[in-house]
């Protein structure tokens, strides 16, 4: 598998060989999806609370008699069935949304986004990037000589002038290696990898 590797100006200049392993997988759509959905659910806490018939303040009161009214029987008005009443199963806080993925699979359905990115021309890959400061006009000139604006920028180790030179920029995201999420690949148009990064992934997910 080769890849692209452009230069300042955003033209393709020379091809960087690549692990098929990595980046010319198979694209598995149902793989993708359960990683997809895996991650967005662990992200996920548990911030809805809920009563139950027990917690609601209500009276204790019978409603009305028993019988003779023609209505069903009721014995409090927090009975579930009633307006203003409690949950049958009600939320909790301490809800658990995490759902469990084997490595074999994370490794597998990373390979597949990175692969699908390479065929679409949606992956490119630079000598480095880097900026002499922490500047965030500085980083907008630079992409926009490269002619890329919606891109996720991936590299071997976070650089600190690269990383708060982004933060302003709506549409760029900066990672390392182990920090590049399947949802955050899929959501921008493009994504930048520079050498070394192409490397460590390989072995990553290798």
């Amino acid at each position: 598998m080769e890849l692209n590797l452009i230069d300042e100006q955003g033209n393709a200049t020379a091809k960087v060989a690549a692990s098929d392993t990595t980046f010319g997988r198979e694209y598995n759509e149902a793989l993708v999806h359960q990683l997809v959905t895996a991650y967005m659910a662990n992200g996920r806490s548990g911030t809805r609370a809920q009563k139950d018939r027990g917690e609601v303040r209500h009276s204790t009161k019978k409603p009305f008699r028993q019988k003779g009214t023609g209505r069903a029987r009721a014995g409090m008005t927090s009975s579930p069935l009633w307006r203003g009443g409690g949950r049958i199963f009600p939320n909790r806080p301490d809800e658990n949304f995490s759902q469990k993925l084997n490595r074999k699979m994370y490794r597998a359905g990373l390979s597949a986004i990175l692969s699908q990115l390479a065929r679409e021309e949606r992956l490119v890959v630079v000598d480095s990037f880097a900026l002499s400061s922490p500047k965030t006009r500085l980083l907008a000139q630079k992409l926009k000589g490269m002619g890329l604006e919606d891109v996720l920028i991936i590299t071997d180790a976070l650089d600190e002038n690269l990383r708060l030179s982004s933060r302003n920029l709506h549409r760029v995201s900066v990672a390392s290696v182990r920090e590049a999420d399947p949802v955050t690949l899929i959501r921008h148009e493009k994504v930048v990898v520079t050498r070394n990064a192409v490397a460590k992934l390989e072995e990553m997910l290798a």
